[in-house]
């Protein structure tokens, strides 16, 4: 609000000149080693899956996941993007490919907020988009941007666990459709995204 003051203050022949400098476009952000996002990208992960997980993350500045690391494992990790104002890492079993890479994809054409899974609920309804008949883990990490500190390999940040039951709900699994911290609950029911939440704090 100060800014703005000063800026109303100026003579009208100099606030133009002002105006057009702050329009200048931002540097690009420039995403860490590919060995650093890839430490950070596993760490939700139990140690036994890490070694083994295919690992997408950022080149250069281009805003556009690549692999990182080939990976045997069962499961795929998503490294922090580094143009996003919090850290978030994630890693998910290799049966929710297509749904995931498919949200991905609606995104970058310009589809955004709900109208992300109505496409994919119609694709999935329509025999279109593959699903997991199983349950299929997903592992999280959220914190600050400064969250991970890439000499210890450890990140300040708050887990988030979910398992994938496409399908399911309270009545199918016996679980709760209402969040409540430390017991675990189902959110989506009965929509190809159902999925349990473990989330050990709220």
């Amino acid at each position: 609000m100060r800014h703005r003051r000063w800026l109303l203050a100026l003579p009208l022949t100099l606030a133009p000149i002002v105006v057009r400098a702050q329009a200048a476009p931002a540097a690009a952000v420039v995403a860490p080693p590919a060995a650093q996002q890839i430490a950070a990208a596993v760490l939700p992960l139990p140690a036994e899956f890490r070694a083994d997980a295919k690992v997408l993350g950022y080149s250069g500045s281009a805003h556009q996941l690549v692999t990182l690391r080939a990976g045997k494992g069962p499961f795929i990790c998503l490294a922090d993007d580094p143009s996003a104002k919090e850290f978030h890492v994630a890693c998910y079993h290799q049966s929710m490919e297509p749904f995931m890479a498919r949200g991905r994809a609606l995104r970058a054409s310009g589809v955004v907020g709900d109208k992300v899974d109505s496409a994919r609920f119609a694709e999935v309804r329509a025999g279109k988009l593959a699903m997991p008949n199983h349950a299929a883990a997903m592992y999280q990490l959220f914190g600050p941007p400064d969250a991970y500190d890439a000499a210890s390999g450890t990140a300040k940040a708050q887990s988030l666990y979910v398992v994938y039951m496409p399908g399911a709900t309270p009545a199918s699994t016996g679980l709760s459709a209402k969040p409540a911290e430390g017991t675990p609950w189902i959110m989506f029911p009965g929509t190809p995204k159902a999925h349990i939440m473990l989330q050990p704090k709220m």
